[in-house]
């Protein structure tokens, strides 16, 4: 794990909810922090660097900006990490996990609106050479994915 100074971890607590929604929101975020809107960019970047973000931005309700679909994917296991890549790459997805089940990945996929959102699908797919299990939501569920980091248990003090 990459060593995490008290910026880093502030920046991580403090804003796995309540991202400033406005036109400069690093900026915002630098001023209740007392640092500079350039040391706020450039902490992210490297916290996504080293893998210890995998995504920065606000988590909000689908269904009022847009399109988007849960998918799945059954790809042979050897072909599992190159797959999961490719459809990292690909726009609007997010939320790629590994599953233990015939279609051993799943993900999220978001769109302007739902015409964007099949021809999305429909190239990845494409781009795959695997049918995507596409699975419209029915009804929403909000889950919380904020939670305090047990800073003391991870560095073993």
């Amino acid at each position: 794990m990459a060593a995490l100074d008290l910026l880093d971890r502030r920046l991580i607590d403090s804003y796995q909810r309540g991202l400033p929604i406005c036109e400069r929101p690093y900026a915002a975020m630098a001023e209740q922090l007392g640092v500079s809107e350039a040391e706020v960019v450039a902490r992210l970047q490297a916290l996504q660097d080293e893998q210890v973000l995998s995504r920065v931005g606000p988590v909000f309700d689908h269904a009022r900006a847009g399109a988007s679909l849960l998918a799945a994917v059954a790809v042979p296991e050897t072909q599992r990490d190159e797959a999961a890549e490719v459809i990292n790459r690909s726009a609007g997805v997010n939320h790629n996990y590994a599953r233990e089940h015939r279609y051993n990945l799943w993900f999220v996929m978001t769109a302007a609106d739902e015409g964007q959102l099949e021809a999305r699908l429909d190239a990845l797919e494409a781009e795959l050479g695997q049918p995507l299990l596409r699975l419209p939501m029915l009804e929403g569920f909000h889950i919380d994915l904020g939670f305090p980091i047990p800073w003391a248990e991870l560095e073993g003090a």
